[in-house]
């Protein structure tokens, strides 16, 4: 490691400061579009992250192996599946140790098809297409600032049980934004929970940086656009115009975009002396090689870097969810069972070798556990027009 990143972890672990909510609003659709892939070649998934692996999902040596390499088959395969299926399709996951590919069709004559692409077949009443649908009523509701929406802490589409889950600890007075969505009731459910989901301030991903020389935050992922380098970070970090410092205080760059509430994401155009690297700080200060941004199916194993509670791992368990903030809805986000802390957002979400996002918020802790949500990268990397800096 060098020593510019040795001494970056170091100053990171001693300096905790809050950073406000940025009220920043948002122009990206509900569901955006996730971008293409950035190319990426194949590589061996680094053993660090295979022992956090298996540490946090209780897998064998042989599984983590086994899983990281069925998950990249699946998220190269499911995008055909999806184009075959039309208008059937019902959406699609991994799951068990190994992660097995499963994809969903209301058409029980479909089977046949994913089968013979390799996957399990499930027969679903639903479309994604419906689920979708549904939750964009919600979306709507919620960006009208409904007080039904206010008792309600996230709904997302869950293509396992072929619905669209909304959270409440209030599931009474929840009904009330579901029936004000006009989403189809028989598609929603809610689900009781005491989540109160906000953003995870004082962040780190890669590296720390400092905003306006006063509040830290994170790099997620190193970026170009052009010939002018920079990082993407979560929203909440800072506004358009915001000068940064780098983890040694040299002045470093200047926000040129930002979004939140409504989407969680920013990028940061740094100057010549810094020179953008593929890493991601991994278990024990390593750097984890970032190969890619293939999206991974829900069911997928995922770990992330955060500055308060390091390098943790666990599974995506839903796409395109929609969190209210304290500040607003964010839409689009991934669940995770991944824990967190405040000081871990805006850090890197990554599996296998492949980028998935930054982190925007959560609720519990790496002590008891919890639930986080990161901002996909691929709708960062599209809204701003970058690329991935990959090895």
């Amino acid at each position: 490691m060098s020593r510019r990143r040795r001494h970056g972890l170091e100053l990171a672990a001693g300096c905790t400061v809050a950073i406000a909510a940025l009220f920043l609003g948002s122009g990206i659709p509900a569901v955006a579009d996730p971008g293409e892939p950035s190319p990426r070649p194949r590589r061996e998934v680094p053993p660090e992250m295979l022992a956090s692996m298996q540490r946090d999902l209780g897998l064998t040596a042989d599984e983590a192996r086994m899983r990281i390499s069925n998950e990249y088959r699946a998220g190269e395969a499911e995008p055909g599946l999806r184009k075959s299926l039309g208008g059937s399709y019902g959406g699609a996951w991994v799951s068990g140790n190994t992660a097995e590919l499963t994809v969903a069709t209301t058409d029980e004559e479909q089977s046949g098809t994913i089968t013979a692409g390799g996957a399990k077949a499930a027969v679903v009443k639903h479309s994604l297409k419906a689920l979708v649908d549904a939750k964009q009523a919600l979306d709507r509701t919620a960006s009208e600032r409904s007080p039904a929406a206010d008792v309600v802490s996230a709904w997302y589409v869950d293509v396992k049980t072929n619905s669209v889950v909304v959270q409440s600890a209030q599931p009474t007075e929840a009904a009330a934004f579901v029936e004000a969505s006009g989403a189809d009731p028989e598609v929603v459910r809610v689900v009781k929970s005491a989540e109160r989901p906000g953003p995870l301030y004082d962040l780190r991903g890669g590296e720390a940086f400092y905003i306006n020389d006063t509040a830290r935050c994170s790099i997620g992922f190193t970026v170009a656009k052009a010939d002018q380098n920079g990082f993407v970070t979560a929203g909440h970090c800072g506004s358009k115009g915001d000068t940064t410092a780098g983890f040694n205080r040299v002045a470093q760059g200047t926000f040129q975009g930002s979004s939140f509430p409504g989407n969680d994401y920013a990028w940061v155009a740094t100057n010549a002396d810094w020179t953008p690297q593929p890493w991601v700080i991994g278990p024990e200060g390593t750097n984890v090689t970032v190969t890619g941004s293939q999206e991974a199916p829900v069911g997928s194993s995922v770990c992330r870097s955060g500055s308060t509670t390091g390098w943790h791992c666990g599974t995506i368990q839903q796409h395109d969810t929609s969190v209210q903030y304290p500040q607003g809805t964010v839409r689009g986000v991934t669940r995770t069972n991944v824990c967190a802390e405040p000081g871990d957002s805006g850090g890197s979400f990554i599996s296998g070798s492949e980028a998935q996002g930054v982190t925007s918020g959560g609720s519990g802790n790496c002590t008891t556990g919890g639930t986080t949500y990161f901002q996909p990268v691929n709708p960062i990397l599209t809204a701003y027009g970058l690329t991935l800096t990959t090895g």
